[in-house]
């Protein structure tokens, strides 16, 4: 198999897809129904054409080429990472083993679960943003807004792969059920919570590729070491593309919080809202909602479901070859999130002992937790750079939870359990009001002139592909 996609091809690929004819059939079926979606379902707003990254190789350099293109004439292809011949299963009952090349058909039905529910996040998100264009704080920002739009439809693309390739007629129902299902839809929604979500205007779409994408960063971490190759190589290259959606939520974020911290110096006020900025309360309520509703993405503290998936060497750990223990953890015991009652009826949290492998979504939701601070502490150190004593915060990890343990309950941001009364009377203060979104819409007009930007956030320190912020990313009908 070749690392460089053929572009002669009516669907650019780096699978051989010309050596199956029955599969490359099947995928051409289906190609036709994925363009309606996308030009009934995909971005709103016009263009000639805009400065896109597509991938077209899947090697350490050079794996992308930038230029002008049309959107609906965009290629989107399918592509696995290179196979490692040598490549042994890393944890489970199977560790040591080959890594399969083949689907093994006692793990079919969860590894097609698997795959649906990775696969149906894709084209979610393009519908969520899809009328973010109208209201661009710039063209740099627009272009960013297509890359991510484009790069998710290639991700649907490799699962619908997977699907096409292993799973027969159940497959192939599976992947016209992806282009069926819509976000927020009554009838027929996405199978994620968080992705049945509005994502109205720029700071709700910064949050989401910070927050959310990052979650889908550690599943697809988990997928990546899967003793199922295809579906690990396929994981593995997408990853690569799911770097550059973070870097737009954090540096997105980023210039939000230097804007307003700008403003809140020049105007020496606690509040700049009224100076044409989000207050510094508004972002940390946009933080603790993304926040919270992305944990949910991770499931139940435990679950005997990840515990089999792990045990059959179906979907490993975050980082899986760094862990300093036996990859079985049949033996092995874990700490999990509790909520415990005392004699009076007060309620409080606390931890309980479980076997490990029931663990390992408490497990997954550390290590994105961890990483979530990462951004937090930056945008810390943009406050503190203006002089201001002003912080962000990661509310508590029980905060506004549907999932889980935490899911019957009320907890503060700062961890203590609420009765209903006070969670009411609070929670305006801590997640966006109606007046909060209001205000950072009347915020959302575009800009589309090159070299300029919305009042609202700072522009970036650097252009795309070596180019300057003032460049033409995008041309408009």
């Amino acid at each position: 198999m070749s690392m460089r996609a053929d572009y002669g091809e009516k669907i650019p690929n780096n699978v051989g897809l010309a050596d199956d004819r029955r599969l490359q059939r099947a995928l051409e079926s289906w190609q036709p129904r994925f363009a309606t979606w996308w030009a009934e379902m995909g971005p709103e707003i016009p263009t000639r054409d805009v400065y896109l990254r597509t991938a077209v190789n899947v090697g350490r350099e050079g794996w992308a080429h930038f230029g002008h293109v049309k959107v609906p004439d965009y290629r989107w292809g399918i592509f696995l990472a290179e196979r490692d011949p040598d490549r042994m299963i890393g944890f489970g009952e199977h560790k040591g083993e080959p890594a399969w090349q083949e689907l093994p058909g006692e793990y079919r039905a969860e590894l097609q679960r698997l795959i649906v529910i990775q696969g149906d996040t894709e084209p979610a998100s393009v519908e969520q943003q899809r009328r973010l264009g109208y209201t661009a704080p710039s063209l740099y920002d627009l272009r960013n807004l297509f890359q991510v739009n484009v790069e998710e439809g290639r991700h649907l693309w490799a699962m619908v792969y997977l699907l096409h390739a292993y799973f027969g007629v159940e497959g192939r129902e599976e992947a016209g059920d992806l282009l069926r299902r819509n976000s927020g839809s009554a009838d027929s929604p996405r199978i994620l919570g968080a992705f049945n979500e509005e994502t109205p205007d720029w700071l709700s779409f910064f949050m989401f590729t910070y927050f959310t994408d990052r979650d889908g960063k550690y599943q697809l971490g988990t997928l990546k070491e899967s003793a199922f190759d295809p579906l690990s190589r396929t994981c593995e290259f997408m990853l690569k593309e799911e770097a550059h959606h973070m870097f737009v939520g954090t540096t997105g974020i980023d210039r939000v919080v230097e804007r307003t911290a700008q403003l809140m110096v020049e105007h020496e006020t606690d509040d700049a809202g009224p100076h044409g900025a989000i207050g510094l309360n508004q972002i940390q309520k946009y933080l603790n909602f993304h926040y919270s509703v992305s944990l949910d993405l991770f499931g139940g503290e435990t679950s005997t479901n990840v515990a089999n998936y792990y045990t059959a060497g179906i979907k490993g750990r975050w980082q899986e070859d760094r862990r300093d223990d036996d990859h079985r953890l049949t033996d092995d015991a874990a700490l999990v999130d509790a909520v415990t009652g005392t004699g009076n009826g007060e309620q409080s949290i606390g931890q309980t002992e479980v076997a490990a492998l029931t663990a390992l979504n408490s497990d997954l939701r550390g290590q994105y937790t961890a990483d979530c601070m990462s951004g937090v502490k930056r945008w810390n150190k943009i406050l503190a750079g203006a002089g201001l004593p002003h912080r962000l915060a990661l509310p508590h990890h029980g905060f506004n939870r549907h999932v889980g343990v935490f899911a019957d309950v009320h907890v503060s941001p700062d961890g203590r359990v609420l009765d209903d009364a006070e969670w009411e009377h609070r929670v305006p203060g801590w997640l966006p009001t109606d007046t909060d979104k209001a205000h950072v819409m009347s915020l959302m007009r575009p800009v589309y002139e090159p070299g300029k930007i919305a009042s609202w956030l700072a522009p970036p320190r650097n252009g795309i592909d070596g180019k300057p912020f003032g460049y033409e990313y995008v041309h408009l009908t």
